[in-house]
């Protein structure tokens, strides 16, 4: 590990910005050191990242001033700034932003944070601009002369392990991807207008089909299965905790103790803490709090033949992605 701590701010303290907020303070190599939110006041602030409907009560003690957080005797400095370049990353010393609104994730608004003394921003979207990074997939190639980078999504960062690994081992010619997923804070209690004028603006008690960019991200971080992936979603009406059902034409024939056999084997070695195996009988609610961007599911996949078939990777959308957002973070600092 790096000898001097990532000194790092939190942009948006939303589902995932109070979700690093909480990992990052259990990190040794990791400082907190301010969070920006224009939204919300330091008292809201701190009552929102003490309760947690999902993850519960936050187990150590918060404390509030006007302008600053108090956690577990740590002070965190409170910015409500709506422009980024604005916010005072560079006289609090703040190195890194994880930036986690969901509004600046491309480049050019992003960059708003350097000009701000940020020295480097992580995003926690999908990005045309800024180059993406899965962990356990393709961060090798991130180079220390990228200032603004991607996280990708909770999905891509649970399809692309499983897809590499399976790809590596017998090949993949082409695959579609169904994630259901659970609800996200975008979606309406009770039926309403939709930004796309579509069927997601209907009450979050549906399921509901939805497109997603997740799988034909995979293709970016994953050149391998560039073109030969795609994938939809549907959002169902759970708080946390979702699955990547995706089905597979292998071009290397390959028995299911087989495909079984090699995540087992990635999951022991090269992806360990990344991808998982289990060959337990899991419901959604069984992944919430783990850490891992994708739990294999043996008893839940099929296979047609030795070339044709869908696997299952559970995930937590919320706490296993925020849990990549700081690794992937924490990699990028040990690269200066």
């Amino acid at each position: 590990s790096h000898p001097i701590k990532a000194r790092i701010g939190i942009n948006g303290f939303g589902r995932i910005g109070r979700l690093v907020a909480r990992i990052a303070l259990c990190h040794t190599d990791v400082e907190l050191v301010a969070i920006n939110d224009p939204f919300l006041d330091a008292e809201y602030m701190r009552y929102l990242f003490v309760h947690d409907t999902v993850h519960r009560k936050y187990a150590g003690t918060v404390e509030w001033k006007k302008d600053a957080l108090v956690v577990d005797g740590r002070e965190v400095k409170v910015f409500a700034e709506r422009v980024p370049s604005k916010i005072g990353w560079g006289e609090m010393g703040v190195d890194y932003v994880v930036e986690a609104t969901g509004v600046f994730t491309e480049v050019e608004g992003a960059n708003g944070h350097i000009e701000g003394g940020a020295k480097k921003v992580i995003i926690t979207a999908p990005s045309k601009t800024a180059p993406m990074f899965v962990m356990g997939v393709n961060e090798e190639h991130y180079s220390p002369s990228l200032n603004i980078i991607s996280n990708a999504s909770c999905t891509t960062n649970c399809l692309a392990p499983l897809i590499k690994c399976i790809d590596q081992a017998f090949g993949v010619t082409d695959a579609l991807m169904t994630t259901i997923h659970a609800t996200t804070a975008t979606q309406l209690v009770v039926d309403g207008p939709s930004k796309k004028k579509s069927r997601e603006g209907r009450s979050a008690q549906n399921i509901i089909p939805s497109s997603t960019g997740a799988a034909q991200a995979v293709g970016e971080v994953y050149p391998a299965l560039k073109g030969k992936l795609t994938g939809m979603s549907f959002r169902v009406p759970i708080l946390d905790g979702s699955v990547v059902d995706v089905t597979c034409s292998l071009s290397k024939a390959a028995t299911w103790e087989q495909l079984c056999t090699a995540v087992r084997e990635a999951s022991e070695r090269g992806m360990s803490g990344i991808l998982g195996y289990t060959e337990g009988e899991l419901v959604s609610s069984d992944i919430v709090g783990d850490t891992r961007s994708c739990l294999f599911d043996a008893k839940a996949g099929i296979a047609l033949n030795d070339h044709f078939v869908k696997l299952i990777g559970w995930y937590d959308n919320e706490w296993g992605y925020s849990n990549r957002v700081v690794d992937l973070l924490l990699y990028v600092h040990n690269k200066v």
